[in-house]
C-alpha cells in the first residue's frame, strides 16, 4: 500500500497471499478450538464456542474459560511471534537457515531463565523477565560481532549466531549438571518448551507484547522486503538501510523474546514457518504477517498433536521432531540445486 499525490491511497491486491493468510487463520482457530476441547473432561467444538460467548452450561464456562483457553491463546500468540521473528530475520541474513532458533537468539533466552531458575531460585516473572533479557543480551553481542563495514552481512549474521549458540548450550548443559536434582528437572521440563499449566498470567503479558510488537514489525515489512534486493539497491531507493534494520531487528528480537519467555524455547517454528509460506503464496519476500499466522498454525497444531498422543509430550518435542524433519529436507533440496 501507498499513498499517491492528493491523498488517494494505492494497494496491490494479491488474492493468493490473502486467500493462503485466510486459510492459515481457519486453520489456527479451528487447531485452538479443538485443543481447548481436549482434555480428561472432552468438550464438542459446538460447546466451546458456546462458551466463549457465554452461552453455555457454567462447568463448561469454567473448564473452557478458565483453565484451557488461555493455553491456546499463548499458543496462538507464540507462534505468531515465532513466525514474524523467523520471517524478519531470515530476510535480514537473506538466509532461509537465519531463524533465531539457529542463530542464538531462542537459546540466549533460554540462558536467561536457567540462570534465574537455577541460580537465583526466581518465579515465573522473575523467569519471564531473565528470559527477555537473555535474548537481547544475545542479540546485541551477535549483531554487534556481525557488524562490519558500515553494515551486517548476512552470513555472518547466521555463522556468529550458530556459534553462540552451540556456547551458549554448552553453558546450559553445564548449568543443569551442577543443579540440585529437583532445580534441574524443572530446568530441563521448562527447556522443552510446554504450554501445560499456562494460564491467563502468560497470556496477558504476551498479548500486551504482541500490540506493541506487530505493529512494530509490519510498519518496517516494506523496507524489509526492499532489504532483500539489496543494501545498495534499498539505499537508491529511499531506504534508511540501517536504521530500518536496528528497528527490525528490535521488533524481531522482542517477539522472539516474549514468546520464549510464555513458553519456553519452542524448536524450528520460526524456522519453518516463513519458508512454507514462501511456498504456499509462491512470491519472493518476507511475508511477515503470513509467516506469523503460519508459525502460529504449527504451534497449535503441534499442541494438538501431543495432547492426543497416547503419551504425554510436551509441544517442543513435538515441534522439534516436525522442524527437524523439515530441515533435513530443506538442506538435501538445497544440496540438490548446488549439485544441478
Amino acid at each position: 500500500m501507498r499513498v499517491l499525490r492528493g491523498g488517494a491511497v494505492s494497494v496491490r491486491w494479491e488474492p493468493r497471499i490473502v486467500l493462503v493468510g485466510a486459510a492459515l487463520l481457519v486453520v489456527a482457530c479451528g487447531a485452538a478450538v479443538l485443543v481447548v476441547g481436549t482434555g480428561d473432561f472432552p468438550i464438542s467444538s459446538a460447546e466451546v464456542v458456546q462458551a466463549m460467548v457465554g452461552q453455555g452450561d457454567q462447568a463448561t464456562e469454567f473448564i473452557v474459560t478458565t483453565l484451557r483457553l488461555p493455553r491456546a491463546l499463548v499458543g496462538l500468540l507464540a507462534g505468531l511471534a515465532l513466525g514474524m521473528s523467523g520471517a524478519i530475520f531470515q530476510s535480514i541474513s537473506r538466509n532461509p537457515l537465519g531463524s533465531p532458533d539457529l542463530i542464538g537468539f531462542t537459546t540466549g533466552s533460554a540462558t536467561g531463565a536457567l540462570v534465574q531458575i537455577l541460580i537465583f531460585g526466581g518465579g515465573a516473572v522473575a523467569i519471564a523477565t531473565s528470559s527477555v533479557l537473555g535474548a537481547v543480551a544475545t542479540a546485541l553481542a551477535v549483531y554487534a560481532m556481525s557488524y562490519k563495514g558500515g553494515g551486517v552481512h548476512g552470513m555472518r549474521l547466521v555463522l556468529i549466531g550458530v556459534g553462540a549458540a552451540a556456547m551458549l548450550e554448552a553453558f546450559n548443559a553445564y548449568l543443569i549438571t551442577r543443579a540440585e536434582l529437583r532445580d534441574a528437572y524443572e530446568a530441563a521440563f521448562w527447556l522443552s518448551g510446554s504450554l501445560n499449566g499456562r494460564g491467563w498470567e502468560q497470556a496477558r503479558p504476551l498479548a500486551l507484547a504482541m500490540v506493541v510488537l506487530v505493529p512494530l514489525a509490519l510498519a518496517f515489512s516494506r523496507q524489509l522486503s526492499m532489504g532483500e534486493l539489496g543494501d545498495e539497491a534499498a539505499r537508491a531507493l529511499g531506504v534508511p538501510v540501517q536504521r530500518s534494520r536496528a528497528m527490525l531487528v528490535v521488533a524481531g528480537v522482542g517477539l522472539c523474546a516474549a514468546a520464549t519467555a510464555a513458553v519456553g524455547p519452542v524448536l524450528f517454528v520460526a524456522l519453518a514457518a516463513p519458508q512454507l509460506v514462501r511456498r504456499l503464496t509462491r512470491r519472493t519476500g518476507p511475508h511477515v504477517l503470513s509467516a506469523g499466522l503460519m508459525g502460529a498454525a504449527l504451534l497449535v497444531c503441534g499442541d494438538l498433536i501431543s495432547l492426543r498422543l497416547p503419551v504425554a509430550m510436551p509441544v517442543g518435542v513435538v515441534t522439534g521432531v516436525l522442524g527437524g524433519l523439515y530441515l533435513v529436507w530443506l538442506l538435501a533440496s538445497k544440496g540438490r540445486r548446488v549439485v544441478a
